[in-house]
């Protein structure tokens, strides 16, 4: 398999660090229906799944009151998340290198797509991408997060025209990690994003990384057949 020659991605706690646009943009949501703070740590696993997914585990949300939250997310996001986002450190050359040696890249990303494509526009990331995917701006409610994030895997992979046994996922969350084992695909976790402590690795991600000039080292390295990299200590 190795080296990769087609990478998908994730977004945001991957490739763009939402710097509260998208916990804060919930938080005010929630106050504008009614609803209580529901703390830091369930605003921040809120980040990766689709978001009607997340929403629906928190105290008093309801099917009824979701389309109105999520509106009013989208909204405030749409007006101040895209410039609060920020791009991690290291991403830009990561992508420069990947793309100079050949590979097909392609974002798959539970964000709905049209707003994922303005802000890797906005951030001057679309440039290196073959294809972006996320899902249906009007998705409300529906399949469970992971079912979700496996069909837009599917469709990077289709798209990208890679093989399973040269393509491998990039994420910061579970949901990544599922997603791309239910397309027969590896993933890499990568640890500056959302996830808990070792939920990448009880997913079932071949490596953990720290940072992204480790994962360029290890997307050109036989390490990832192993299974066994776990990268340097934080």
């Amino acid at each position: 398999m190795i080296p990769a020659r087609t990478v998908l991605f994730d977004l945001d706690g991957t490739l763009v660090d939402p710097a509260g646009g998208i916990t804060g943009g919930i938080l005010l949501a929630l106050q504008l229906n009614g609803l209580e703070h529901p703390g830091d740590e369930a605003l921040n696993l809120l980040v990766g799944p689709p978001l009607a997914i997340g929403l629906l585990t928190l105290p008093g949300m309801t099917e009824e009151l979701l389309p109105r939250v999520i509106a009013d997310y989208r909204a405030e996001y749409e007006t101040h998340g895209l410039d609060a986002s920020r791009v991690y450190s290291g991403i830009p050359a990561l992508l420069d290198d990947l793309r100079e040696a050949g590979c097909r890249l392609a974002v798959a990303t539970s964000k709905p797509e049209p707003l994922a494509r303005r802000l890797l526009a906005a951030k001057g990331l679309d440039v290196y991408f073959d294809s972006i995917h996320g899902s249906a701006p009007e998705e409300i409610s529906g399949s469970p997060a992971t079912a979700g994030k496996t069909r837009i895997v599917a469709a990077a992979l289709q798209a990208s025209g890679g093989g399973t046994e040269n393509t491998v996922m990039v994420g910061d969350r579970l949901y990544d990690v599922e997603g791309a084992r239910n397309n027969g695909l590896k993933a890499i976790g990568v640890s500056w994003g959302f996830a808990a402590a070792g939920e990448l690795e009880a997913a079932g991600a071949v490596a953990v990384v720290h940072s992204p000039k480790e994962l360029g080292h290890l997307l050109d390295s036989a390490a990832i057949d192993a299974g066994t990299h776990r990268g340097a200590s934080a």
